[in-house]
This record gives C-alpha cells, structure tokens and sequence, in this order.
C-alpha cells in the first residue's frame, strides 16, 4: 500500500528533508548522508572545509565520537528548490571532563547554515556561520578567560544587548 503524500519527501522542497535530518541526526545517519549530499558537495564550518561525501561523512562521526548526545535544534529553515538558509542551536556535552564545565549541563552554540542544493535536491554546498570565539573558546577553561578579555577589549563602550 502506498504511503500518503509527505511533502517533506519531496524533491522540490529539500530544506524540509535537511532541517529535519539535522533535528534528528544520529550515528545511524551516518552511512546514508549520500541520500542528502552530493558526492562532491562542499562543507566549511569554522574548523573544517571539505569536499566529498566521504569527508563529510567524517566530519559528523568525529561530532559523535567527540561529544556526548550532539543535538542540533532547527529554529528557523527558510529557502526554495536553489538554496535555503538554517538558524539553530547546536546542543551538547564535551565527551573530555576538563572541557566540559562542571556548572553547566549542556554546552550551546547558535549558529546558521546557508545550503545551496544541486538539481536533484542534494546539497551542493553546506556552510556553517558560527562565533567560535564567544560560543566555544570563550567556554573553555584555560583559554575562555583570555578570549573574554579579548572581546571585553574590542567592543564598543555600550551596554551589550544581551550577556
């Protein structure tokens, strides 16, 4: 028997299959990001700038293997059948206990995704936009008190919209 109409699985409309991958990406996904990504699709996040599906592939093990109950939360996914844009928080606990800091549960990251797709609406391109510097250096125990300062010192003298 055929399953309704889901237009999350429609091809002209990829921003719904992405946004929810990402909700709810688990190692699992893994082996079958091919489905989504081109075989030679580019990713660039603030550590990594890759092409192919195998490094790609890569990429999110390592978040795996690295980090303890990765999470992404998709806030916003807006776009068409080109290219879409992603905001999200990124959730998760440093596997290494000297990273992790003893008063917070969950480690956050806000951050934003612009995907470009190919025609058959795999991603093409996957760049992450995301501070570092104050969503993860600046949490680090030995070099967050350094970066801290360093923003302290680069920023306008106004009361800052948010801490």
């Amino acid at each position: 028997m055929k399953r309704p109409f889901d237009p999350i699985d429609h091809p002209v409309i990829p921003i719904q299959r992405i946004a929810r991958l990402f909700s709810t990406i688990s190692p699992a996904d893994i082996a079958h990001l091919a489905d989504h990504y081109c075989e030679d699709a580019e990713f660039v996040d603030p550590f990594n700038a890759v092409h192919g599906i195998a490094p790609i592939q890569q990429i999110f093990k390592h978040m795996f293997e690295r980090l303890e109950n990765p999470r992404f939360e998709v806030l916003t996914a807006i776009g068409d059948a080109d290219q879409a844009m992603l905001t999200w928080d990124f959730r998760f606990r440093f596997r290494n206990t000297w990273l992790q800091r003893t008063t917070d549960s969950d480690q956050r990251i806000h951050g934003a995704t612009r995907l470009v797709f190919a025609p058959d609406g795999r991603v093409s391109l996957h760049r992450d936009y995301w501070d570092a510097a104050a969503e993860f250096y600046e949490q680090l125990p030995l070099i967050g008190p350094v970066m801290r300062r360093l923003r302290e010192a680069g920023a306008a003298p106004i009361p800052p919209c948010y801490p």
